[in-house]
């Protein structure tokens, strides 16, 4: 049965085929960035039978490439080959198996790498924000917490943006010895997203409350109120003069008798 599914896979399947359903770009050239080190141009050579890089010697066919990505052992590897490509063999329909491609030591260093980067590039951002919008605009005015924060924090995000100019040694040195304070800024960064402060609301309501009454006193409606009670106010006072004058007892005055 091995030997069978071997032969089915190796006849069935080129690398190139292999590796583009896994998720790994092949360019026209037949190369790809290399899976197997932290490659970032492509310097591995794919074509039907074999693979080769040039960068970290990785080397063999379908089977060994498969089995090198998923770290699977080759018959596990041609078993998972011929059950994503629907391939039988032996008359028999291939296993049904879960498999987790491994990460190789190059791919978790740059994954934490670019993680750290991500959460401190994105509270810089949020520092920077937090300046312009609560530097005290006055001596006398006490600080904002967040200003106080920004001015705080700010320290760490310098020493914190040499990491990515040192050696990877020294970047998984820094990184290990900041996971914890990296952890609370991603949380920090997820809280302060969309969260505002009670002064922050009540500037937004004091704001909403100032524009609706500048709407009113600019609509259409409000002219034509004012309109209204000028007539009104015009016809009232020269009714109570035309009484007046009629009436200098004022006994009656806007039409009303007086006891």
């Amino acid at each position: 049965m091995a030997e069978s599914v071997f032969e089915t896979v190796k006849q069935s399947i080129t690398v190139r085929e292999a590796a583009q359903m896994y998720g790994i770009e092949v360019n026209r050239s037949g190369m790809a960035c290399c899976p197997f080190h932290d490659d970032k141009n492509p310097s591995m050579k794919l074509n039907e039978e074999y693979f080769y890089c040039f960068g970290c010697g990785a080397t063999g066919d379908v089977i060994d490439f498969t089995a090198r990505l998923y770290n699977l052992s080759p018959k596990e590897a041609a078993e998972k080959l011929a059950q994503d490509f629907g391939l039988a063999y032996d008359s028999q329909a291939p296993p049904r198996r879960r498999h987790v491609r491994q990460k190789s030591e190059a791919q978790k260093f740059k994954e934490d790498r670019d993680h750290a980067f991500r959460v401190l590039a994105d509270y810089f951002h949020l520092l920077r924000k937090w300046e312009t919008d609560y530097t005290p605009k006055t001596p006398e005015e006490n600080p904002h917490p967040r200003f106080m924060e920004q001015s705080r924090k700010r320290t760490m995000w310098l020493s914190a943006g040499f990491f990515l100019e040192n050696s990877p040694e020294e970047q998984k040195l820094w990184i290990a010895e900041h996971q914890s304070e990296i952890a609370k800024l991603e949380r920090r960064v997820k809280f302060m997203a969309d969260k505002t402060t009670n002064r922050e609301r009540l500037q937004e309501i004091t704001a909403g409350i100032e524009q609706g009454i500048k709407e009113l006193f600019e609509s259409e409606k409000y002219m034509r109120y004012l309109s209204v009670m000028s007539k009104f106010h015009r016809y009232s006072v020269n009714n109570t003069m035309l009484i007046y004058m009629q009436r200098p007892d004022a006994t009656l005055v806007a039409g009303f008798l007086s006891d």
